[in-house]
């Protein structure tokens, strides 16, 4: 929501006031870059990467969705039918580098990040140590398969790499008021957007899940930006 007074979620993608809204962001300095970085097993993160991106680009940002590496052996992932067909290119670590804004999504694991995506973010030791990550814009998402399956210290688990790599965290605020519904089972954190998957993988991201995932990656575009300006 702007000084208007109107929340961009509702606004057409090519209408006249998001257009106008995104020329605003990008006079005055150079486009934010943003990258989506996740691992997903069957895609619900995948999806939730998604959507975190289109809100980023409603912004005004450069967007890159990117995945990390399957660790699992390749016969393990197939028996498990993990989704192993995703568009999303595989990352590097030096990747992280060129971007203003890192949002970093992975599935729990008994109440912490994947060990994909752990495995990954261990390879950043040469980035941390130039410095290289710090100032920039971070943010956390996850998906759990029961609502109190350990969502917000998964995202805990995220976040403390990027404090540790000197970036500053943007989290999902009441802004977004559907996480404060009781009409339905719904994701949501102050902490990072979040979706609950079930116990089989049945559940896939509900309009609100996904509402709040583009209202944080919004607000990760928007603040990027202002560094940019």
């Amino acid at each position: 929501m702007d000084g208007s007074g109107v929340s961009s979620e509702h606004i057409p993608a090519h209408s006249p006031l998001r257009l106008a809204r995104r020329s605003d962001l990008q006079m005055g300095g150079k486009m934010a870059k943003v990258l989506i970085l996740y691992y997903s097993s069957y895609g619900h993160t995948e999806t939730m990467a998604n959507a975190i991106a289109e809100g980023a680009r409603s912004a005004g940002a450069a967007v890159d969705v990117k995945r990390v590496p399957e660790t699992a052996p390749i016969e393990v992932a197939k028996a498990a039918r993990f989704k192993l067909d995703q568009s999303a290119p595989i990352a590097v670590i030096d990747d992280l580098a060129d971007y203003d804004a890192i949002i970093v999504g992975a599935p729990t694991r008994f109440g912490r990040m994947c060990s994909q995506m752990a495995s990954f973010l261990d390879q950043a030791g040469g980035l941390w140590m130039r410095g290289a990550l710090n100032g920039k814009i971070g943010g956390a998402f996850t998906c759990t398969a029961t609502q109190h399956g350990g969502q917000e210290v998964t995202l805990f688990s995220i976040i403390i790499n990027l404090l540790h790599f000197g970036m500053t965290v943007v989290g999902l605020p009441y802004s977004h008021q559907g996480q404060m519904t009781l009409d339905e089972i719904v994701g949501g954190s102050p902490y990072g957007a979040t979706t609950i998957a079930g116990s089989s993988g049945e559940r896939q991201p509900s309009e609100l899940d996904l509402a709040g995932a583009k209202h944080q990656g919004e607000l990760i575009g928007q603040t990027a930006k202002k560094l940019c300006a």
